[in-house]
């Protein structure tokens, strides 16, 4: 299943993507299903099994995935009116990040074999993890804001996961166990901000820096993260193209060595690296500059395209005035 969260009249909702790409709005279409069965309360069930956004979905773990086949099925077969629409034509809503506020962000570097090489360091013994915020957060229909900060932008090809359960201390046997679903990410990066100090975090977490989506692939329709081509293009140029088997820690060995530090929650976004060809390390170093196009390709997963737009800083007037 490939899970959307949908802005539609101004509010933001979880749908199913439907493969004549159409989006079942879920949280409604499991309301009309219960209450076609008579069901007392059916307003309560529905928001406590699936709620309209995807970080409460998430929580629901198998229940909710359940149920959402469910409803699918109920909406594409009904054409009763229902006092909401069921159903919307892909290009009449604005598709979001599926993710918009979790709990974390963790990313992990250095986790390709030939990015390690280009950057000049050796295979690490552990994996390298720093964090983005969820400020970061930009959708796959909006633009990548470049601001004013640094002429130093730079793109990464990720592709990620997020958790499904609460998890801690898991083995590496049961890691997949505990994924909801695969995403793509652009880890945009200031890379002279980045290198102001020996921790990333500052080139890393500027406002607008992380595109993701364009939905969520559920762990049950993609049940193998090895094997998948990577690509990403900036104006139909190829720049990165790698393979997850290459991978120095796969999915399975980053859930088992993240989960021994912290415990992982139902939302948590781990991007897990991304492959050579970033530009600070081309020669000659190539960025990302106003209308560049950055598209990002992963088998089974979809695609994930951004267009760069210069951007002025936003001043937030807090004071208050009498």
């Amino acid at each position: 299943m490939k899970l959307v969260t949908f802005i539609y009249n101004n509010e933001s909702r979880i749908g199913a993507l439907t493969e004549d790409k159409r989006v079942v709005d879920l949280n409604y279409a499991y309301k009309a299903l219960l209450e076609s069965e008579g069901k007392v309360r059916s307003e309560l069930i529905a928001e406590a099994y699936i709620p309209a956004d995807m970080e409460g979905f998430i929580e629901g773990s198998d229940d909710s995935l359940s149920k959402a086949k469910e409803s699918i099925t109920y909406a594409l077969s009904k054409d009763a009116a229902y006092k909401h629409p069921l159903i919307h034509a892909f290009d009449s809503v604005k598709i979001d990040a599926p993710v918009r506020k979790p709990g974390k962000i963790i990313c992990v570097g250095h986790n390709y074999r030939e990015h390690i090489k280009e950057m000049g360091r050796e295979l690490p013994e552990n994996p390298v993890v720093f964090a983005k915020f969820a400020n970061t957060i930009t959708g796959p229909q909006d633009d990548i804001p470049h601001y004013p900060i640094s002429d130093q932008l730079d793109y990464e090809a990720e592709f990620a996961f997020v958790v499904g359960k609460k998890t801690r201390n898991v083995s590496r046997e049961d890691a997949l166990e505990h994924v909801a679903g695969y995403t793509i990410a652009n880890d945009v990066t200031y890379r002279d901000i980045q290198r102001r100090t020996l921790e990333w975090l500052q080139g890393k977490t500027v406002e607008g820096s992380l595109p993701l989506g364009p939905w969520l692939v559920t762990s049950d329709e993609l049940d193998n993260p090895s094997g998948l081509d990577v690509r990403l293009t900036v104006n139909g140029e190829e720049r990165q193209k790698t393979n997850t088997s290459n991978f120095v820690f796969d999915v399975q060995e980053l859930i088992e060595f993240l989960s021994n530090l912290m415990t992982l929650e139902p939302g948590d976004v781990v991007l897990t690296g991304t492959p050579g060809g970033v530009g600070v390390a081309r020669d000659p170093q190539t960025f990302l500059t106003d209308g560049d196009v950055v598209r990002i390709e992963i088998d089974k997963v979809g695609v994930l395209e951004n267009k760069v737009a210069k951007t002025e800083l936003a001043n937030h007037d807090n004071k208050v005035h009498s």
